[in-house]
């Protein structure tokens, strides 16, 4: 099942502060919702597991996360792929641009997903909900971390 997202975020903070957290593992890791472990592979190259529910199936999914096309402060592409055993896989990537707004920074975000197995059963509307719950979850977080 293909899956497409945007939205946009606006931080009260300069550019090059949202960047480097953008780039922080540590800060990354408490944002993500259910993210157990992210560790740093190689350059711009991270391994992470994350335990989720989406409607009745909690998936617990490992996999690696890539940063590619890096134009600091003004974005990036991160990618990846995720194995969630039987629960089923999801893999794709977003762009991720900043912007100066307002006297802070103005995230915007575009993803294009693909899920198969349990998950791509579940329905459509059901998994775009729940992935649009989790992208706001992060985004909430990040605000806070930011302005922290």
């Amino acid at each position: 099942m293909a899956m497409t997202m945007s939205g946009e975020q606006q931080l009260a903070a300069p550019r090059e502060k949202v960047w480097a957290m953008l780039n922080d593992p540590a800060v990354l890791k408490s944002c993500i919702p259910g993210c157990e472990t992210l560790d740093v592979i190689g350059e711009n190259e991270f391994m992470a597991v994350a335990t989720n529910r989406i409607g009745p199936v909690k998936a617990r999914f490992k996999g690696k996360v890539r940063l590619t096309d890096l134009d600091p402060p003004n974005g990036y592409k991160i990618s990846g792929e995720g194995d969630g055993g039987v629960a089923g896989f999801a893999k794709g990537g977003a762009s991720v641009n900043l912007t100066d707004k307002d006297g802070g920074t103005l995230l915007s975000y575009n993803v294009e997903a693909q899920i198969g197995g349990k998950l791509a059963q579940l329905g459509q509307r059901l998994v775009n909900g729940a992935a649009k719950k989790l992208a706001d979850d992060f985004f909430v977080r990040f605000a806070a971390a930011v302005k922290g």
